[in-house]
């Protein structure tokens, strides 16, 4: 029988009602005393690193999270942390770039609902995530409404309904249903299994350190400039969310945000243009407006969701100086994070990795 530690963390799952609304109050044992019948599935012990609703969560609760893995590490198969929805897409993205050479798989889920409601989606999610933990796989995961995502293509897309996250730009890994997983055919979940253990080379690291000197910046129409200066003087790194396939404003002088951004390179900040939309990603080649960009040496973000790569620029930046190489960092793929080609066959979307 496996063996998995339960990290709580806090968020709604934990949650209960206070005279000024909703607040984590319980710890990981209350959170198990819900869910006895999954002692039948796996040896399961508990933890409790925190009690935070996950709006104030912060690089540094993230490395504890890393670090109660590695801690573990040798005692455990699997883990699954029990974590707030607001922030967990980031927090799954930041122990995936903090745990090197993962070799078991990390789990994160939580509710939209407090596990001691009566109509909770906390049981299920968390039995879901705690079977799926069990699995011959590596890697960090979402666990949500009874699907499975890579920890890096997860979003929370809805703020109320039990269907609030969804695998942006890459196939969902499996479905959990009546505790029953069920892999992707699209993933060719024997290959997408195997492909992920040749990844790992040695024992597994821990390295979470964390730039926070960046900004995340939204294109709009009328954006002055100004903000810019302020960025340079200010920040190692920004990510602008540009219009559509990646446009960036180039005419006029209040207007021409190519050439405050070619102001920012020359200073040294670490420039990485993604777009607004949530599917399919960036292509500066397309139009005018991108290739303007494509000709300075900004970094493209593909089809990474924004909660991703705001976590990889901050190890990025951690651990590299030359724009160079955090350029390539970003720009290659690591656990599949910037999910890649795409194929037609037989009428199904194939996603191959690059």
């Amino acid at each position: 029988m496996k063996r998995i530690l339960l990290i709580a963390t806090g968020g709604t799952i934990a949650s209960k009602q206070t005279q000024d609304g909703l607040a984590p109050s319980m710890d990981v044992n209350s959170l198990l005393s819900y869910i006895p019948d999954i002692k039948t599935v796996c040896k399961l012990d508990g933890i409790s690193v925190m009690n935070v609703d996950s709006t104030n969560m912060t690089p540094a609760l993230m490395k504890s999270i890393a670090k109660t893995v590695a801690d573990n590490y040798g005692y455990y198969d699997g883990f699954v942390v029990a974590h707030g929805t607001d922030t967990m897409a980031y927090s799954a993205a930041a122990v995936t770039y903090m745990l090197k050479n993962l070799s078991k798989p990390v789990v994160f889920t939580g509710s939209q609902i407090p596990i001691e409601a009566m109509y909770t989606d906390a049981k299920k999610n968390l039995s879901d995530a705690i079977r799926f933990a069990c699995e011959e796989i590596r890697g960090v995961y979402v666990v949500f409404d009874g699907i499975v995502i890579n920890g890096t293509h997860a979003m929370k897309v809805k703020t109320r309904n039990a269907d609030a996250f969804k695998s942006i730009n890459y196939p969902v890994i499996a479905h959990i249903k009546h505790g029953r997983i069920t892999y992707n055919e699209v993933l060719e979940p024997l290959k997408y299994k195997n492909e992920l253990n040749n990844d790992i080379d040695n024992s597994l690291i821990l390295d979470t350190d964390m730039c926070q000197d960046i900004m995340l910046l939204k294109m709009f129409p009328g954006i002055g400039t100004g903000i810019f200066d302020y960025i340079k003087d200010n920040y190692k790194g920004v990510i602008i969310e540009s219009f559509g396939i990646g446009g960036i404003p180039n005419e006029g002088n209040n207007n021409n945000i190519a050439g405050k951004i070619y102001e920012l390179i020359q200073a040294g900040v670490a420039v990485v243009i993604t777009t607004q939309c949530i599917y399919e990603g960036i292509d500066l080649n397309v139009y005018e407006v991108g290739q303007t960009m494509a000709k300075l040496n900004v970094i493209m973000s593909g089809d990474m969701t924004t909660e991703a790569l705001t976590m990889k620029l901050m190890w990025a930046l951690a651990h590299y100086d030359n724009i160079g190489d955090i350029k390539k960092y970003i720009e290659n793929a690591y656990f599949a994070d910037r999910s890649c080609k795409v194929v037609c066959t037989a009428g199904e979307r194939i996603f191959k990795h690059i």
